[in-house]
C-alpha cells in the first residue's frame, strides 16, 4: 500500500512550497530567516489580528507610585 504524500503548503514570508512533515524543522516557513522576518513584522505591528481597541480601566492609575 502506498502511503499518502503529506500536505505541502506555502511559506507565509516568501511562498516557496513547504513540506508539512516533522522534519521541516520552521513549518509552515521554509527557514529560519523567513521565521524571523515574519516575527519581525508582528512586532513591528506591521502584522496584527483585526479587533476592537481594549478600553483602559479608569479606576486604575497610569502609574504605579511608591
Amino acid at each position: 500500500m502506498k502511503k499518502p504524500n503529506p500536505p505541502q503548503v506555502e511559506c507565509p514570508t516568501c511562498d516557496t512550497t513547504v513540506i508539512w512533515q516533522a522534519s521541516s524543522e520552521y513549518r509552515p516557513f521554509c527557514s529560519e530567516r523567513c521565521k524571523l522576518i515574519d516575527l519581525g513584522e508582528w512586532a513591528n505591528e506591521e502584522k496584527f489580528i483585526a479587533g476592537q481597541d481594549l478600553q483602559e480601566d479608569e479606576d486604575k492609575p497610569d502609574s504605579w507610585e511608591f
